[in-house]
């Protein structure tokens, strides 16, 4: 009998984690392998590209939609695939990481759907990402359960029937997975190790149970990348012999860029769009990211004081919605990030009322579900969009053909009347800070200040410390923003926190470690596209 053929990939610098080999087995490795052979290459292509873009975005200080793409805008006849029953009702969704706590309770929470997070909502440690799938596996098999060991409670499956529908979401174009390399010690793209690994072992389970490879994708910046990924779904379906049109894709536009090629996304996608989403901090910290060398009107003031209603917010929103009830495809809301007290009953009245007013807007605009943190919100959230679609899966019917948005219309930042304050420079370091020490530790999805943060708040924190400093900010006192005062603030800010946990769990964290890398990714002239690639070279395990 002959040997097995050796793995295509190399495992470098981990420790062995329990049943590993169930999800890292040979042929799911040559399947990722494959992946990265085949793709790779056009991943390194786009991401230069993006640099491309963003010297250009520096260069003219806007953007609009793309001339060399109008025919598919202007052509009214395509439509994105018809959504397959378990992703037709997507009222609520609760988002969090796969560890086995939460893959339970997400499952059980109510939810149609859950996003099972590797990306933002996870650190990638190297036990995250494999136990993470190790878990979706055990889910699906029903062999899963988990006892907290603080407090002796026990978690397991109610039937399949009431169990939200996973949408999974692999990390981003940008992060490599620095553990798995190949035979040139290239690391292997985070995307393809997260859905790679999940495809093979689950595309034909989940068939089996009758849903399918459901995918949010994230951080995507141009049609061209959504292009890249159709092209992955029609390999990856040929490679496991499911059918085409299988997989289903939700892209998060979560980008500047992206919001002036929705309509090609889509398009791109149309034989595994499902839709498109609205993520609020991310979206923000890209347009501080693409324009912050272009002067004071694109100066956001602090993050708590750009809702949803602001102006450009609005148009972004709206324009999303008209886009993919024109094409077919779902549209979901932003995210209601508040955890409810257990101590504090007048904190959860009012963060309650300020969540339904949201969900009410949203639904009320035409999209057909939103976003949830938390299992208390999801009655909330379904309520909601209750009201507004009865029995109705959806309303991707209402077309929205009122909405008209211009290209002005979504950098129109200096419509906001709100400015930078003294307030929002020391939230942004004190979010930064404690975020970054969680993830640091393993953790990406932080309860801070009763709401849940995850890397989009930390990148959003630390990009506006950065950009109020190099656009010379002066706050309503006349103090202006400086390395200096950053430095200041976060100092203080690390003494408030040593005195708030005491000595022996200070020491026994990363607080100095993250205030570090606050300041360094906040302060450095170069600023870092992402604040998880310098923190990733910190991220132990």
């Amino acid at each position: 009998m002959s040997a097995p053929a050796p793995s295509p990939l190399a495992i470098v610098d981990a420790e062995p984690l329990p049943r590993q080999d169930e999800v890292l087995s040979d042929a799911a490795l040559a399947f990722v392998a494959e992946l990265h052979r085949r793709f790779t290459p056009r991943r390194d292509e786009l991401l230069a590209r993006r640099a491309q873009r963003r010297a250009e975005i520096a260069r003219t200080s806007t953007l609009d939609f793309l001339p060399e793409t109008a025919a598919i805008r202007a052509d009214g006849s395509w439509k994105v695939a018809p959504a397959p029953a378990a992703l037709n009702d997507r009222r609520v969704e609760i988002t969090g990481p796969t560890d086995r706590k939460m893959t339970i309770n997400a499952l059980n929470s109510g939810a149609k759907v859950w996003l099972a997070d590797f990306e933002d909502a996870s650190a990638p440690t190297w036990e995250n990402v494999v136990l993470g799938q190790l878990n979706l596996i055990d889910a699906y098999t029903r062999n899963i359960d988990f006892t907290d060991p603080g407090s002796g409670k026990s978690y397991a499956l109610r039937p399949n029937e009431e169990l939200a529908t996973v949408v999974m979401r692999p990390r981003g174009w940008h992060l490599n997975e620095r553990h798995l390399v190949d035979a040139d010690g290239t690391q292997v793209p985070g995307a393809f190790v997260d859905f790679g690994l999940y495809f093979f072992h689950n595309a034909q389970r989940l068939l089996d149970l009758g849903k399918g490879p459901y995918f949010y994708l994230p951080k995507t910046e141009s049609h061209l990348e959504a292009r890249l990924w159709n092209d992955v779904f029609v390999f990856a379906q040929d490679y496991v012999g499911i059918p085409q049109g299988t997989v289903r894709a939700t892209v998060l536009i979560e980008t500047i860029t992206a919001a002036y090629e929705m309509e090609e996304i889509l398009y791109e996608l149309r034989d595994h769009a499902s839709g498109l989403n609205a993520g609020r901090w991310d979206y923000l910290f890209s347009i501080v990211k693409n324009f912050r060398d272009g002067g004071a009107k694109f100066v956001l003031p602090d993050r708590n004081a750009v809702t949803m209603t602001a102006p450009f917010m609005r148009a972004y929103t709206e324009l999303l919605v008209r886009t993919c009830h024109k094409r077919g495809a779902h549209a979901i809301g932003g995210m209601a990030a508040f955890i409810p007290s257990r101590r504090d009953a007048e904190v959860n009245k009012v963060a309650f009322e300020k969540v339904r007013a949201d969900k009410d807007r949203e639904a009320g605009d035409g999209f057909d579900g939103s976003w949830v943190a938390h299992p208390d919100l999801v009655p909330i959230c379904t309520e909601s969009f209750d009201k507004v679609l009865g029995d109705k899966p959806n309303q991707k019917d209402r077309l929205r053909e009122d909405v008209h948005v211009e290209a002005a219309d979504l950098i129109a930042i200096d419509s906001l009347d709100a400015r930078p304050t003294y307030a929002g420079l020391v939230n942004a370091v004190q979010v930064g800070i404690r975020y970054i020490e969680a993830w640091l530790r393993g953790l990406g999805a932080v309860a801070i200040f009763n709401l849940m943060e995850d890397a989009a708040t930390a990148e959003i924190s630390r990009s506006q410390i950065w950009q109020w400093i190099n656009a010379g900010v002066e706050f309503d006192n006349g103090e202006k923003v400086t390395p200096e005062l950053a430095r200041k603030v976060a100092a203080e800010e690390l003494e408030n926190i040593r005195e708030e946990i005491g000595d022996e769990a200070f020491y026994a964290g990363h607080w100095q470690q993250a205030h570090d890398l606050l300041l360094q990714v906040s302060l450095d002239e170069d600023y870092a596209d992402f604040l998880t690639l310098p923190a990733y070279q910190q991220l132990k395990g």
